[in-house]
This record gives structure tokens, sequence and C-alpha cells, in this order.
């Protein structure tokens, strides 16, 4: 019997089972390091449990850093007609991914 997890993590919630790689927001920590997730939801992928929290279950989904980086790069530009005014900006996300290795 397979699980699913909803957990929340850096302002965003996830649907995440077993085995799972997600990109999540920057966490500082190193690689090959255990991290444990705030757990909003546990359900089986069967339908026969599930588990809400209210409003969480703990630190029930534990996960693996694989590693760190930032993302693309992310081009704005600012731009005022008639005025000679042009700007822009670059910008890169960092994130972190992290393999789900255990949901209790």
């Amino acid at each position: 019997m397979s699980k699913l997890a909803v957990i929340k993590t850096g302002g965003k919630q996830y649907k995440v089972k077993e085995g799972d790689v997600i990109k999540i927001e920057k966490l500082p920590v190193e690689d090959k390091t255990r991290v444990k997730f705030e757990t909003l939801m546990i359900a089986s992928t069967d339908g026969s449990s599930l588990d809400l929290g209210s409003p969480s279950l703990g630190e029930k989904v534990e996960g693996e850093v694989v590693s760190s980086g930032k993302g693309k790069k992310v081009t704005v530009v600012k731009y005022k007609s008639k005025t000679r005014y042009k700007r822009t900006i670059g910008h890169r996300q960092e994130f972190t991914q992290v393999k789900i290795e255990k949901i209790a």
C-alpha cells in the first residue's frame, strides 16, 4: 500500500509520494542531509485511509537533500514610452532538490 502526503515548505504546499524528487525553495542545509517536513495530510493511494491535520500532523515526511542550485534566469524589463526609460533586471531563484524517503 503506497501513501501520498501533502507537505508544506517555503510557503507552498506539495503533493508527494515515496521516491519522488521535488524542487523546493532553498533550505539552509548541506547535501546528503536528512530533513523533515510539516505534514498537512496523509492518504493511501487506494483511498482506504485518510489522516487530516488541524492544522498539521507534525513532521511525518522525511527526505534527503540531493542537491542545491539556481534555476534558469528570468529577465524582467521595465519600459516607459516617450520618456527614453528602459531598465532590464535578471534574477535566478535558488532551489533545493529533495528526494522523499519515508512517509510515516
